[in-house]
């Protein structure tokens, strides 16, 4: 048996990691899209390395893109085998899947027009609205923390890890001439102190893992300083400088943590009277299924419920869905915030609310989450300038603050604690993804510093044999 990676090795997205049994059974871990790598990563997403038709199953660790996000296209060039996921995870995909539909639709229409105009040769869409609904049709629901037959000699166990809603751990249950190995791939691995979510929780005994590694080489701020901090950014911003705060996140946990923290503060009145909007549809969407998903709420915010009721709604908050009221916001002169998907800035309507704002010295761009460096966040983050957004070139007279308070990604003092719960004499190998080299090297060199042996950094298409 063996592993495959073809994607997120030696990058940060892309995720897909193919297992082949030695029942010659071939069982792919994620299907993402890559983001943020323009044409080597729309290269990327068009040619998988492999034939959709030979995959047997695939298991979903959660729903965000560039782990879910191919899985269209997947079956748009054969796949018809289930798709397991837990149930959070399959409502969250129904929205972002069809969103990434669109969002794809309408760039590429802008696109292409760039490129009849320059006499070049246009692009076709990765997968459509239909390629969705086929896709939708195939999951499979399966329970966290319980293990299910999924193949001749194979079991699944998912583990809650708190990324974001419904994100797991998958642990396979393989065989061997008949003996029993374990692997388990970490998925996105979430924070123990994530202000919604409980968890992350153990997952079981393990041979092998598959380990991310985004923040293998870095340390988080205290999560505790974000309503501080928050504060005296809004004070600075829309009270002295009557300007704009333009937060780019993302649509699941990234956008509910920031409604909550603003909710917070307005129940205890230090929130400024200013509005703030929610300017995307699958946030106001996703935002109601997390409402309806509170088994997975740790005990901090089930009793912060029972005093004000709903956590993710104040009196100056308000939820955008109409592209009408979307433009609308830029007729607000005043001092606001806005906070809009996508988390890199790449695609929705953040571009536009960036473009409208950022040549206006008063205005604040926050990024609060991780963006790869060819992403628009990653470009205002490392103060390239001008950036080019739709076309153009804008030169960035916003400040550009960064807040890393809201990560869902674990730090490495709190991967290593969520591995602890694994001996490591008994894992025979690790191989490390989702990560730039940087990280992936840092947070090689802390396992083996651990005691953990054998930990390699994955290679893009490089297969493994286990033993």
């Amino acid at each position: 048996m063996n592993i495959t990676f073809h994607g997120a090795a030696g990058r940060v997205t892309g995720s897909k990691h193919l297992i082949t049994t030695d029942q010659g059974e071939r069982i792919l871990l994620d299907c993402g899209l890559f983001q943020g790598e323009g044409r080597a990563g729309d290269f990327l997403n068009r040619h998988f390395g492999f034939d959709p038709l030979s995959i047997d199953c695939v298991i979903l660790s959660h729903a965000h893109i560039d782990h879910s996000g191919l899985l269209p296209m997947l079956v748009k060039q054969g796949f018809s085998g289930p798709i397991y996921a837990n149930e959070s995870t399959a409502d969250l995909c129904r929205l972002m899947l069809m969103d990434s539909a669109k969002i794809q639709k309408t760039d590429l229409e802008r696109i292409n027009k760039r490129k009849v105009a320059r006499g070049e040769p246009t692009l076709e869409l990765l997968y459509d609205e239909d390629d969705v609904q086929r896709t939708l049709s195939l999951f499979q629901f399966i329970r966290n923390e319980n293990w299910t037959n999924i193949g001749k000699e194979t079991r699944v166990y998912l583990t809650p890890n708190a990324h974001i809603l419904g994100s797991v751990a998958i642990t396979l249950e393989l065989r061997k001439n008949g003996v029993p190995v374990t692997l388990t791939y970490t998925g996105d691995i979430g924070r123990p102190g994530d202000s919604i979510l409980d968890g992350p929780r153990a997952f079981p005994p393990s041979d092998y893992i598959i380990c991310e590694s985004t923040y293998g080489d870095r340390l988080h701020p205290a999560a505790e300083d974000s309503e501080k901090a928050l504060l005296q950014l809004v004070s600075e911003i829309c009270i002295e400088n009557r300007g704009k705060i333009i937060i780019p996140a993302f649509s699941v946990d990234r956008t509910q943590e920031l409604i909550y923290l603003l909710d917070r503060l307005a129940y205890q009145k230090k929130l400024p009277h200013i509005d703030v909007y929610v300017d995307s549809p699958l946030s106001v969407q996703a935002t109601h299924i997390m409402g309806r998903h509170r088994e997975e709420f740790n005990q901090s915010i089930l009793e912060y419920i029972s005093k004000d009721g709903n956590p993710f709604d104040f009196p100056t908050l308000h939820y955008i869905s109409k592209v009408e009221d979307s433009k609308k916001i830029n007729e607000n002169e005043g001092p606001c915030i806005i906070i809009s998907a996508s988390g890199m800035a790449d695609a929705g309507r953040i571009k536009h609310h960036i473009a409208n704002n950022i040549q206006d010295a008063r205005n604040t761009i926050l990024l609060v989450g991780y963006a790869t460096p060819d992403s628009l966040a990653g470009r205002l983050r490392d103060g390239i300038n001008p950036v080019r957004i739709f076309g153009e070139d804008y030169p960035v007279e916003a400040r550009i603050a960064h807040m890393p308070y809201f990560s869902a990604h674990a730090d490495y003092e709190e991967m290593l604690a969520y591995l602890s719960c694994q001996r490591t004499s008994q894992v025979k190998g690790i191989f490390l993804v989702h990560g730039d080299l940087p990280a992936l090297s840092a947070w090689k060199s802390r396992l083996i510093n651990k005691g953990y042996k054998n930990v390699h950094i994955a290679e893009d298409k490089q297969t493994v044999e286990i033993t």
